[in-house]
């Protein structure tokens, strides 16, 4: 917590300092006592807010010397001053001071007392209307340190400031574990689907990209997979992104993009355009080469299990190409297309994993203490916590027993499965009842890896006179 006269000035030197030492922001919550005594005090106290002009009125036995020392002596008389004259306008905890001393709307200070019983715990919290229904889900590892900050000046969000001005009431669900808080949001915002929520709320616009079951396979972008289809990945959020990846899997595998339903034998004289520029084996015409396509379609059902090299080396080649040639953008522009194909293979290929699983049951330490859950069939059906020092092999045993009971076949979300997958990469196996694992050449290492690189390239650098540098290569 700092406290500074006029903050955003000596913010500014302390971030600059952070970033001429390659240290990250520590993000501290700010008082500023200009800001307050603006809001405290009026012309027929003082007749301006500066911090010499504030310490004489509050009689500071140091004076301001434009030194750091005696100006943060003389800040903190004054800030005890500004106590004196804000405690009876009710300003008792320190969202209270936050809020007095921003810019709040009326609606947020009158109902800041809906955080005042909230528990201070991990979970869930849902803000509700007058009639009861929900406006927004959200989750926090303190209850109602989160929904206090709602009610201050630091909510700047038009969105949820006009949520707060229509909520009623603050219900929390306590968690157990800061993993069971995200799946039970993820839950509650596909179910209620609360207006001011953003994320989660339409999960029946994701599409697939899957690959037909016909004599001539071919990719199709679907809504939902079916038995039909040979093997799909996804889910993507919108067909543009299916075309994103379909694009980088038709670069490296000439797979056909006409909906004929081709018989087994060709029936056409020639190829179509794309099988004169050798972008199709042409199974249609008569001079196409059956085998030629049945590898390529072997091919490409491998590449969706999850073998991606030769998209990978495709696409590599191409942003080679383009950019030899100065043609950045473009090149650019296919490295969109091979992460979002990466991404949609791996997301497939881990929900395949967590879905075919009868029983997960994993462990992580945090701070001290045991974070247990149970996965079954890709959904969290219990989870736990043994305190510092607590042998966890008895509430292991307790969660087993009480777990929810999840059929191989209930409706699981794939964000849930995804919250589920992430954390277990990172926690400690206790049993399972198939092996989690994933091919050697998976998608995830590879679109891991340009990710990574992607983000050390586009990272900004410093010189002494904090002067930007451009990345080198």
């Amino acid at each position: 917590m700092l406290v500074a006269h006029n903050a955003p000035y000596d913010m500014g030197f302390l971030r600059g300092a952070c970033e001429l030492h390659a240290r990250p922001w520590p993000a501290p919550r700010v008082v500023d006592t200009a800001r307050i005594a603006r809001r405290a005090l009026t012309k027929d106290d003082v007749r301006n807010c500066k911090l010499q002009t504030l310490a004489g009125y509050f009689r500071s036995p140091t004076s301001p010397t434009h030194r750091a020392l005696d100006d943060a002596r003389a800040t903190v008389t004054v800030l005890h001053g500004l106590f004196d004259r804000i405690g009876p306008l009710g300003v008792f905890s320190l969202e209270d001071l936050l809020a007095f001393g921003g810019r709040t709307t009326r609606q947020q200070r009158e109902r800041r007392h809906l955080a005042a019983d909230l528990p201070a715990r991990p979970g869930v919290y849902i803000f509700r209307d007058a009639q009861g229904r929900p406006l927004y889900v959200g989750t926090s590892r303190d209850i109602r340190k989160r929904v206090r900050s709602y009610f201050t000046a630091s909510e700047q969000r038009p969105r949820i400031s006009e949520m707060v001005g229509l909520a009623n009431r603050v219900d929390p669900i306590v968690c157990a574990t800061d993993l069971e808080a995200q799946v039970r949001e993820v839950r509650l915002i596909v179910e209620h689907r609360p207006p001011y929520n953003r994320r989660s709320r339409n999960p029946e616009r994701q599409v697939w990209l899957a690959l037909t079951s016909e004599p001539h396979p071919r990719l199709v972008t679907v809504g939902e997979v079916r038995p039909s289809h040979a093997i799909a990945i996804g889910p993507f959020s919108g067909r543009a992104s299916a075309a994103q990846a379909a694009e980088a899997l038709h670069l490296a595998l000439p797979l056909r993009t006409c909906t004929d339903r081709l018989p087994i034998k060709p029936r056409r004289e020639s190829g179509c355009v794309r099988a004169q520029l050798d972008q199709c084996a042409a199974p249609c015409a008569h001079d196409g080469e059956p085998s030629a396509y049945a590898d390529t379609a072997a091919l490409a059902h491998a590449a969706l299990a999850g073998d991606m090299r030769p998209v990978v080396l495709a696409v590599g080649a191409r942003m080679g190409e383009l950019s030899e040639r100065g043609r950045f953008e473009e090149a650019r522009a296919w490295r969109d297309r091979l992460e979002t194909v990466l991404r949609g293979v791996h997301r497939a290929r881990t929900l395949d994993v967590l879905r075919s699983a009868q029983e997960i049951v994993a462990a992580r330490p945090i701070d001290g203490s045991w974070h247990i859950h149970v996965i079954r069939y890709g959904r969290l059906a219990a989870a736990g916590a043994a305190a510092p020092g607590q042998d966890p092999r008895p509430i292991v045993e307790a969660l087993v027993a009480t777990a929810e009971i999840v059929d191989a076949d209930t409706p699981t979300l794939v964000e849930e499965s995804e919250l589920l997958w992430s954390w277990l990469e990172d926690s400690r196996l206790v049993r399972a009842t198939l092996a989690l694992s994933l091919p050697v050449h998976s998608a995830g290492a590879t679109w891991a890896s340009i990710r990574d690189a992607r983000e050390s390239a586009s990272a900004l650098h410093y010189t002494a006179d904090r002067r930007r540098l451009r990345p080198t290569a």
